[in-house]
């Protein structure tokens, strides 16, 4: 590690990229359609996976997904979803790349803004655990995130990767109580 901070014990034992993400982005709010798209679909790419495995790709994800802006992926066809089964830049994974295209569709069907719907479900602020064991994998509201989801015809966004999502885009704050970065102030 290059410095001295305090980090959260997930991180400790990581490449750079790792510390960056975790420093630098991990937990800070995070608002607007396209940040959010793009952080749904690569959570469910890692369904099953290594998060790091997905962040070392994630600038292939960007390009293969064209920056995930939502309507040029909700028009992807059939050959887009063979050029990505053979893109071996990004997860090749049918399902999860179907899911991303469907998701992008559904993200254009909602009544609402996908930050504004996603937020939605953000609880109320709470004390920083204490240690990683207190940080639970799915909550009510990681729950009826999903389930939300699901009914808008979202794929691949289980009550655990909303729970996750909802970590990495700040609505919920999982870093331990003596990790370096500073709580959010705005959500």
């Amino acid at each position: 590690m290059s410095d001295d901070r305090t980090r959260c014990p997930w991180v400790l034992d990581g490449p750079e990229i790792y510390l960056d993400y975790h420093d630098q982005e991990w937990g800070r709010p995070l608002h607007g359609q396209t940040a959010l798209f793009e952080r749904v679909s690569l959570e469910a790419f890692q369904s099953g996976l290594s998060w790091l495995t997905i962040l070392r790709k994630r600038e292939n994800f960007r390009a293969a997904f064209a920056g995930f802006d939502v309507e040029t992926v909700a028009a992807f066809g059939d050959d887009d979803v063979a050029r990505l089964l053979a893109d071996a830049g990004i997860v090749r994974n049918r399902a999860k790349i179907e899911a991303t295209i469907a998701n992008a569709r559904a993200t254009l069907d909602l009544d609402v803004d996908l930050s504004e719907l996603l937020w939605s479900f953000a609880p109320p602020s709470r004390p920083r655990p204490a240690t990683v064991g207190e940080v639970p994998a799915v909550t009510p509201e990681s729950t009826a995130l999903a389930k939300e989801l699901r009914r808008r015809g979202f794929r691949f966004v289980g009550p655990t990767t909303a729970y996750a999502l909802m970590q990495a885009t700040g609505m919920v704050d999982d870093h331990v109580v003596d990790c370096w970065v500073p709580p959010s102030t705005s959500q």
